[in-house]
This record gives C-alpha cells, sequence and structure tokens, in this order.
C-alpha cells in the first residue's frame, strides 16, 4: 500500500494557527504531481508541537482534502502509548490509511517496552501500520530483532521508515523479515531501494516532488539508470535540506521563498540563520529553482 514517493507534509502556520487552506493547497499540489502518499504530522510536520486536537485535525483535514484519491499515512506517535493510541484510533476513525508511529523518545524505553508499545497498538488498532524508526531524533533505535517479531507478531505493521543511517542495519532486515523497508532520508532513497526498500517518505518531495517521483518510479521499475541521474542530481539538495539546519526549517524556508507556505515555525524551532539561508538559495539555484 505505501510505496513509491510518499511526502512528509509540512504543516503550515498564519498566525501561530494551522493555516488550513494553505494545507489544502498542498494536497491539492501533490495530487498534480502525483504523489503516491501524504504523510501528515511527521518530524516535517512539526508534531512535537501540534497540541493532540491539532494532530488530530491536521490529520482530518488532509483526508477531507485528499477524498479518497490519494493514499494518507498519518504521523501518531507519542512517547506515551496511551496518547499514540488515542491517536491511531482517531486517525482511523477520520479515514486515514495508517499510521506511521515513531519509537518513543525522551524516556528511552528497552527493547522489550518498544514491542509492548507498538504490538499494543497494533492490537487495538485494526489498520496499517508503519515503524519509525530515528534514533537521532528519540534517543533509542528499535532493534533489527524487535522489528521481526513485531512483524510476526502483528501482521498490520507492514512497513518501517528507515532513518538510522544504517545500510547494514537495512540489509540486515531484508535477509531476516519480509517487512517493507521505507527511506528516511532522501539521499539514502536509492541506496535503500537497490537493496529491496520500496520507496521514501521525502522531505524533497515538499518542493520537487515530481523529480523525487520520477527516481522512485523509475527504481521501483529495475530502470537503476534513470533512477542514478535523478538521485545525482537531487543529492546536493536533499543534504542541504537536512544538514544546513534542523529539519523542517530548511524546507520550510524553501517553500515560502517559492510562495507555498509562510516562512513561520513554533518555537523552539526559529527561522534560519542568514549565513544557511544564504547556502539554501544557492543550493536552490544551483537545482534551478
Amino acid at each position: 500500500m505505501f510505496t513509491g514517493s510518499m511526502v512528509a507534509l509540512v504543516t503550515p502556520f498564519k498566525d501561530g494557527a494551522v493555516d488550513y487552506p494553505r494545507l489544502d493547497a498542498l494536497v491539492d499540489f501533490h495530487l498534480a504531481a502525483g504523489t503516491d502518499v501524504l504523510v501528515p504530522c511527521g518530524t516535517t510536520g512539526e508534531s512535537p508541537t501540534l497540541s493532540h486536537e491539532e494532530n488530530n485535525e491536521v490529520i482530518a483535514a488532509v483526508v477531507r482534502r485528499a477524498k479518497g484519491r490519494i493514499a494518507v499515512l498519518a504521523g501518531t506517535g507519542s512517547n506515551s502509548t496511551s496518547e499514540a493510541l488515542a491517536m491511531t484510533r482517531k486517525a482511523r476513525q477520520c479515514g486515514a490509511d495508517g499510521a506511521l508511529l515513531v519509537a518513543p523518545y525522551y524516556n528511552r524505553p528497552t527493547q522489550e517496552g518498544l514491542f509492548q508499545h507498538f504490538s499494543t497498538i497494533a492490537r487495538e488498532v485494526d489498520f496499517p501500520q508503519v515503524l519509525y524508526n530515528i534514533p537521532g531524533r528519540c534517543g533509542v533505535e528499535i532493534s533489527v530483532d524487535t522489528i521481526v517479531r513485531l512483524r510476526e507478531s502483528c501482521p498490520n505493521i507492514i512497513a518501517v521508515k528507515h532513518a538510522t543511517g544504517s545500510m547494514d542495519g537495512a540489509s540486515e532486515l531484508r535477509v531476516r523479515s519480509d517487512i517493507a523497508i521505507l527511506s528516511g532520508d532522501d539521499s539514502m532513497t536509492l541506496p535503500l531501494m537497490a537493496i529491496g526498500g520500496v520507496g521514501v517518505i521525502s522531505v524533497l518531495a515538499n518542493i520537487v516532488p515530481k523529480d523525487v517521483k520520477a527516481m522512485t518510479d523509475a527504481a521501483l521499475a529495475g530502470d537503476w539508470e534513470t533512477a542514478r541521474r535523478w538521485h545525482l542530481k537531487m543529492f546536493a539538495l536533499a543534504k542541504g535540506l537536512l544538514t544546513l539546519e534542523v529539519n523542517p526549517i530548511p524546507i520550510k524556508t524553501a517553500m515560502a521563498l517559492a510562495g507555498m507556505v509562510a516562512e513561520e515555525f513554533r518555537l523552539p524551532l526559529c527561522p534560519m540563520q542568514q549565513a544557511n539561508r544564504d547556502k539554501l538559495v544557492a543550493a536552490l539555484k544551483d537545482y534551478g529553482l
């Protein structure tokens, strides 16, 4: 269900509140571009500073605008199992096609705690779920053993967003499990797809969705020469959007420069430093944007 180019949607703000008309426009933009899946309320969507009510409403708004024309994978993770469970239930009730569940952050559970967290939600909410493994943000990594165990125990855990930076970890997972692997880093999408990954939850697709889709379509079709050309074209911009400053500051700034959203964040995220902003402008110009 979740393959190809999946965009990690930004959450547009206006005067401190979610800008729902602009969110609708972003959905329309991706429908026109052929994006495969919308992923609201993840890291790129500034979920840590959305209230639970806002998280639920952003997901509902994306589902309403999508009208079944494109799949919606809703970010419903939390470091509290009861909170993640409640948001996942709400996402299913509003018509989302699945949930993206980040590893619990800050409280750093054991592997058994991670297993119980994800398996509890999978048992209670019977629709597709995707694990989100990003230790750099969470302070804990879902081990390959735990992912294999979750996939074997919970058939509705169908995929993992792999943002550990470890190709060896992804390769081991491919050997040991049939769980689908999705890239969580644009610069690593092609390498991951070369070992059997099936797509990306992409930051870059917020601004060049057709290019990201062209690469994932080519890779899924086994046209590695075309996929490699797109990878090399996008590599520098992809790295810049994730390294100039913390995500989603660079991508939201790039979108603001293109007139797509307001350059507005919620603290503790803040506008880019001028030197980094200048580097971003240069990277966008080099790309042809």
